[in-house]
């Protein structure tokens, strides 16, 4: 990306490196501040309801169906459910690298750079893949 002020035809104005630096800073930070805020909620929500239990460590007991799918955390988190909080949480922490890289997409868009277009369209193309486990396909 090119530090100059690029006007573009038409008006519109090309981000500058410092611009898309601090916009990605921003994502970042807020996407892990938040991530970091719902894990913490969550562990606060979980230890009130569940702090006075035993656990049974030499069992191994699965954990519910819910878990196991992004609309259940969803409905488990928008009825503040400990477990639910933290997934989403956990879910947003591994989000936030993934929407820098969309972002970087767009910036290299705006700026017209085909190479860079297509090598961050290829790194976000592996890291959904993995995230969403198609990477054993």
């Amino acid at each position: 990306m090119d530090s100059r002020d690029a006007s573009e035809p038409g008006g519109r104005r090309g981000w500058t490196d410092r611009e898309v630096d601090i916009i990605l800073s921003r994502l970042l930070k807020v996407g892990l501040l938040a991530s970091a805020a719902l894990v913490a909620a969550g562990g606060a929500v979980f230890l009130l309801r569940h702090g006075g239990e035993t656990a049974a460590y030499g069992v191994f007991k699965e954990g519910p169906r819910a878990y196991r799918e992004i609309g259940g955390i969803l409905r488990e988190t928008a009825v503040f459910g400990g477990r639910g909080l933290i997934m989403a949480g956990l879910i947003l922490l591994i989000a936030t690298p993934v929407g820098r890289v969309a972002f970087s997409v767009l910036a290299f868009l705006r700026e017209r750079d085909r190479v860079f277009v297509a090598v961050t369209l290829t790194v976000l193309a592996i890291l959904l893949a993995g995230v969403l486990g198609l990477g054993a396909l």
